[in-house]
């Protein structure tokens, strides 16, 4: 559920405002009277993510890092 106020009202009622999309609520807010901003719950990134989690499925080529002969010459790498 959606609650559309003014710029003016959620800067007048932003203790609310911020309790209600706490609370799950999606607020939206207008600036003379078109959308600009939604306001809603933060929710914190999933703590799956961890280091090594595709190890095995990733493979890089041995020459991964190596320049291409013509680029690395016009580089003055080699």
């Amino acid at each position: 559920m959606s609650t559309v106020l003014s710029l003016s009202e959620a800067k007048a009622k932003f203790s609310e405002v911020v309790e209600r999309a706490s609370l799950g609520e999606d607020i939206i807010i207008t600036r003379m009277g078109r959308t600009t901003v939604r306001i809603t719950r933060f929710e914190p990134a999933s703590p799956n993510r961890r280091l090594g989690l595709l190890k095995g499925q990733i493979h890089l080529a041995d020459d991964f890092d190596e320049w291409p002969e013509d680029i690395a010459r016009d580089l003055g790498i080699r």
